[in-house]
């Protein structure tokens, strides 16, 4: 267990907390939420006793609901049936309702005819099955910049899995990635649309044109693309697209995997069971084909609904206004650090280029854990800390420990911006104003007042969940 002791305590203004920039005088097209989100206003107990209003900076990770899709799901709830399977009218309802959000994904993302719409858990289990389908013609190619579900699943497909370093532009980038290419056969380019660690854009139309050129296809994380920008899949060129529902603020327990046709047909069925089968006797088995041959067992309708019904509000949106919301956000946040000693902003390539709403950062002399624990505890706002599930590019970084990153979407308020930097700025000049240390499950504060079971109201099954009466930090 380690541990860090801060000497400078100051009183924290909750007041503050809620508008710390007195010398914001300068309307922003991001002071209010572009669309409401549910638990857009929740209300988070502090250290000392006093609440505010949480601020959410971890879109990246999950999103909340759209209060639309909110809406939209428990409309759908009174019909649930069993999917494709019953006579009864609610399973007639499900059915249509199902098939329904197919269609609407499909559009909504650009889908070619002939494409399949296949719904999945998440963006994990959409690449896994991808990776299950890749034919034996070439390898496999991805970044070392990559989530770890656009890495840990190509090494299941029938076929080699090769690495390629990022360069320190993109240009250089992709010079690396055609000489990858021209090496040996490659079956299949696999990149993000968008890091998740910092946000930054790759030219998706740039990587299809490359990887046709070769012969391969592309595959595209959409995971944090999908969220923040439209997407039109023929107008790309892209092949294959997977994003999870979670990150676009439909968390219901669904993703999708959209694509040409003719690898998902060829296949093993990801799934073996009902639903994935035309004909079964006891020695031989017909499969399906179509996105039924990879959606085994009783589809979730409450998941799919969701995501067509967060395409549609997300669609109805005037152009860019997604983007300038959260360019607003991720300026007003990079400036603001900037003035700040000891606060680094992450970037994988050079130059200033186009980014998502997101910013990773690192503090120094404060462990990425101390640091979010801080945040959490002192001033309400939610970061995400650690190595995002990047390894290898938090290693080239050279911040093995992993770092913090803050993201927003159409739920976010400049507010929230102005709240981290002013908590930041606090932290560096004054010191944190209780006692944290690092346990088995994360950092934490050494005595921490707040009681989640009687904040929630929800029994949360948790031993202990009330305030703590013996330091988890060894000193009581």
């Amino acid at each position: 267990m380690s541990t860090i002791e801060t000497t400078a305590p100051h009183a924290v203004d909750a007041r503050r907390a809620e508008d710390p920039r007195a010398d914001r005088t300068q309307p922003s097209a991001a002071d209010l939420p572009l669309l409401p989100v549910v638990g857009g206003d929740l209300r988070v107990p502090l250290l000392d006793g006093s609440t505010v209003r949480f601020a959410n900076l971890d879109y990246a990770a999950t999103a909340p609901a759209l209060q639309t899709v909110a809406d939209r799901v428990a409309k759908v709830l009174p019909f649930s049936g069993s999917v494709h399977r019953g006579a009864g009218l609610p399973s007639q309802v499900s059915s249509a309702l199902y098939e329904a959000a197919r269609r609407r994904v499909g559009q909504a993302l650009g889908a070619r005819p002939e494409d399949h719409v296949v719904f999945t858990r998440n963006t994990t289990e959409a690449t896994n099955l991808l990776a299950s389908c890749v034919p034996a013609t070439g390898d496999v190619v991805t970044l070392d910049l990559e989530h770890h579900a656009n890495l840990l699943p190509w090494h299941r497909a029938g076929t080699g899995h090769r690495y390629v370093e990022h360069a320190d532009t993109i240009d250089a980038t992709f010079d690396r990635l055609e000489a990858e290419l021209r090496r040996r056969p490659v079956a299949l380019l696999a990149l993000t649309g968008a890091s998740n660690v910092t946000g930054e854009l790759l030219p998706v139309e740039r990587a299809a044109d490359l990887a046709h050129a070769h012969g391969a296809r592309l595959f595209v994380d959409a995971a944090q693309l999908a969220p923040h920008r439209a997407i039109a899949l023929r107008d790309l060129g892209a092949d294959y697209l997977a994003l999870s529902g979670h990150k676009l603020y439909a968390p219901y327990g669904s993703g999708v995997l959209v694509g040409r046709a003719d690898w998902l047909d060829a296949g093993e069925p990801y799934l073996a069971g009902g639903g994935a089968v035309r004909e079964v006797t006891t020695s031989s088995v017909e499969w399906a084909s179509g996105p039924a041959r990879h959606e085994a067992g009783t589809p979730n309708l409450v998941g799919a609904a969701a995501i067509a019904a967060a395409f549609e509000a997300l669609g109805a949106l005037e152009d860019d206004a997604r983007e300038s919301h959260e360019e607003a956000l991720r300026r007003r946040v990079l400036d603001g650090i900037a003035g700040i000693d000891g606060v680094e902003a992450l970037r994988i390539w050079e130059g200033d280029g186009e980014a998502i709403g997101v910013v990773a950062f690192a503090v120094e002399g404060y462990a990425p854990g101390h640091v979010g624990a801080y945040l959490s505890a002192e001033h309400g706002i939610g970061v995400r800390d650690g190595r995002f599930c990047a390894h290898p590019l938090l290693a080239r970084f050279g911040r093995p420990e992993g770092a913090l990153r803050a993201s927003f979407g159409v739920g976010s308020r400049t507010e929230d911006a102005d709240r981290l930097v002013e908590a930041l700025r606090r932290l560096v000049d004054e010191g944190p104003r209780h006692f944290y240390c690092e346990t088995a499950g994360g950092w934490v504060p050494e005595r921490d007042t707040r009681d989640l079971a009687a904040w929630t109201g929800l029994d949360l099954g948790l031993e202990g969940a009330a305030p703590a009466t013996r330091s988890p930090c060894g000193n009581g």
